[in-house]
């Protein structure tokens, strides 16, 4: 392995934790609120983290696939949808 590859690895284990931990917050947010775009960005950040797994997959066989793009732009399109979800909803008058 070279020190190219295992500062990639490095990075990725870091990122994959990072998305978790975002995840876990978010969800915990959803938890206590309720509100949906809690749940969307927790899902979001739930699909980064298994795209840098499927990435750094992909450097350990010496592939270069499309999966690992594919899950990422869902995870900004989870992103999108929440946001579009979130303006649509009518709010309460106060």
């Amino acid at each position: 392995m070279t020190a190219h590859l295992a500062t990639m690895f490095i990075f990725s284990g870091a990122l994959v934790a990072g998305y978790l931990v975002a995840a876990l917050f978010f969800l915990n947010f959803w938890r206590s609120t309720r509100d949906r775009l809690f749940g969307f960005f927790a899902g979001a950040f739930l699909v980064l983290a298994v795209q840098r797994i499927v990435l750094a997959w992909d450097l350990i066989a010496q592939r270069d696939t499309m999966e690992s793009y594919v899950l990422r732009l869902a995870a900004f399109v989870l992103i999108l949808i929440a946001i579009l979800d979130k303006n649509r909803t009518p709010r309460a008058s106060a």
